[in-house]
């Protein structure tokens, strides 16, 4: 089974609205499955540039499927980050949410893979 690797990455500023109550991250943070492929989420790599924990949210089509928690000034490398299939035309979209007023910069960096 051969796959075409895709990618969502990014640098994006955000400021926190409370630690629980994500917020879109930005447009370029989103994917969508082509309708005749599947995709698998194969790795995710982000890193804060905030003061505090903030939280990245992976969800898919409006539901959430993974909380991501990234401590202060820190990063995170979680390799094969999902197994299960995200389904044609399915949206991927990423979340942040960090105590209020916390603003930073996050860099992201999910590596997927679309198979038939």
């Amino acid at each position: 089974m051969y796959g075409k690797p895709t990618f969502i990455q990014g640098v994006f500023t955000f400021e926190g609205l409370g630690i629980g109550v994500p917020s879109k991250l930005a447009a370029a943070a989103t994917y969508q499955v082509p309708a005749d492929k599947r995709a698998q989420i194969v790795y995710m790599r982000a890193g804060s540039t905030a003061t505090d924990l903030v939280c990245l949210s992976l969800v898919r089509d409006g539901k959430l499927m993974r909380y991501f928690p990234i401590g202060a000034k820190q990063s995170i490398h979680v390799p094969l980050a999902l197994t299960e299939d995200v389904f044609p035309e399915s949206k991927i979209e990423i979340q942040i949410s960090a105590p209020k007023g916390v603003a930073g910069t996050v860099v992201l960096d999910i590596g997927l893979l679309e198979v038939d």
